[in-house]
């Protein structure tokens, strides 16, 4: 196996562990077939480790995975009702790759462009040549690295939005990962804007 397909069925073990496939509605067993092949398609890829797993919303509804994260035994949480959640769709141009799975390249939290606007940092993000994360995505990074939240910062996921023109974000708050959402001119000292250099469906490695 490579560094990637070692890193990835680390991340796959560790939402199973939490209990994505009853999210799912399936077995563990059916869960872990799907990666399968995302999992097969790595073993030749020199990718490294610095990548993210993804479980598209269609496989897994976002609506209930913040309360699966936790920092020092401290649940996630957050105050939104489920539709509202549900609300964040990425934006033209942040859909994921085909697949029940899909990897995410070099995330991060987005450190340099904290305390910035959203839509000011959208820009800069583009002009940088990289992608902000979506909801998703960034669930993905409390799930599997919550100390980044403790090392790093929080952080504006500008790949998604809501109708009304709100990202969603995520920030420790009360000792534990918090899903919120703020708006897009509104600017927040503890708050990064979290890109990736590019995203992986198992289609691309072919």
């Amino acid at each position: 196996m490579s560094k990637a397909s070692e890193e990835v069925q680390k991340q796959l073990d560790r939402i199973v562990a939490l209990g994505y496939p009853d999210v799912a509605d399936m077995s563990a067993a059916a869960f872990r077939a799907l990666a399968r092949p995302l999992i097969r398609a790595l073993e030749d890829s020199d990718l490294g480790t610095q990548i993210l797993l993804v479980p598209t919303r269609e496989l897994v509804s976002p609506e209930s995975l913040i309360a699966r994260t936790s920092i020092n035994r401290m649940a996630g949480f957050t105050t939104m009702p489920p539709r509202d959640i549900a609300s964040f769709l990425p934006q033209d141009g942040f859909e994921p790759p085909e697949g029940p799975f899909y990897l995410v390249i070099e995330p991060h939290t987005g450190t340099c462009y904290i305390n910035r606007e959203p839509d000011v940092a959208r820009k800069l993000i583009d002009s940088d040549e990289r992608l902000p994360l979506t909801l998703e995505e960034g669930l993905a990074i409390a799930t599997q690295h919550p100390e980044w939240l403790l090392e790093e910062n929080g952080f504006n996921l500008l790949g998604s939005r809501s109708a009304d023109g709100r990202v969603p974000s995520i920030w420790m708050s009360q000792n534990a990962p918090r899903l919120g959402a703020v708006w897009p001119n509104s600017r927040h000292t503890w708050l990064g804007n979290a890109f990736c250099m590019s995203r992986r469906g198992v289609s691309l490695f072919h």
